[in-house]
């Protein structure tokens, strides 16, 4: 097969043949990598997490004691942080939930939705901490048989032959970092997008259940004590 007469296409399959079984392992994580940065990210856009002037906005209402105002701009978010404030704001509307009880409910609504805003990244993490390991391997193995080629023919090995048995083993830990690096930089990208819905739930929260003045009325435990 003439390498230097063939397309890219013809070049890969080459490069994946004599890449040995390390490089199609990188291959197919390298696809699926791709996939999940993809899905992430629609998965992002779709939950709203760069959505947050809706959120603002009822809170700032809430906060100015426009309860009702408040109730309205919020009813119509959809996105991860109008949701979980529209919890909170709801929780602390009910008049038959104490105030402990509404930031229980809040704290454990805003878990299982950041924790779907996690979703995926702990694999992103595997990938980009085993490719570089893989394409170590496909180093390692592709050194060994490079020395025993060269042990086998003693001291009539052919020193091109040698280095060209040592570039094609190298190119696996190329392949692996190649795949590696992008992950990573999309892992801290996502990790620093939900981080920071993190941080404006947290405060959009606690100015709900410290802002505002909402009627409560009594817990049905101390109306019954009375």
């Amino acid at each position: 097969m003439d390498q230097s007469s063939g397309g890219p296409l013809q070049n890969l399959q080459i490069f994946l043949v004599q890449g040995g079984p390390a490089i199609w392992a990188i291959a197919a994580l390298s696809v699926f990598s791709l996939a999940l940065i993809l899905w992430k990210v629609w998965q992002l856009w779709r939950l709203g997490a760069w959505s947050k002037l809706r959120a603002h906005r009822a809170v700032q209402e809430w906060t100015d004691n426009e309860i009702r105002q408040a109730a309205q701009t919020i009813m119509a978010g959809r996105d991860i942080r109008s949701r979980i404030v529209r919890s909170a704001m709801s929780a602390r509307l009910d008049r038959n939930v104490s105030d402990e009880a509404a930031r229980e409910e809040v704290e454990v609504f805003a878990a299982a939705s950041l924790q779907e805003a996690r979703s995926g990244l702990r694999a992103m993490e595997l990938i980009a901490a085993i490719a570089p390991l893989l394409g170590l391997l496909g180093t390692v193995l592709g050194m060994i048989s490079a020395f025993q080629a060269l042990q086998a023919e003693g001291g009539r090995a052919d020193p091109a032959t040698l280095a060209g048995g040592i570039w094609e083993a190298l190119l696996t830990t190329a392949a692996g970092m190649a795949v590696a690096i992008p992950v990573s930089v999309a892992l801290t990208w996502f990790e620093s997008v939900v981080d920071r819905v993190q941080s404006d739930v947290e405060g959009l929260a606690t100015k709900v259940f410290t802002r505002g003045t909402v009627r409560r009325a009594p817990e049905p435990e101390r109306q019954a004590a009375e």
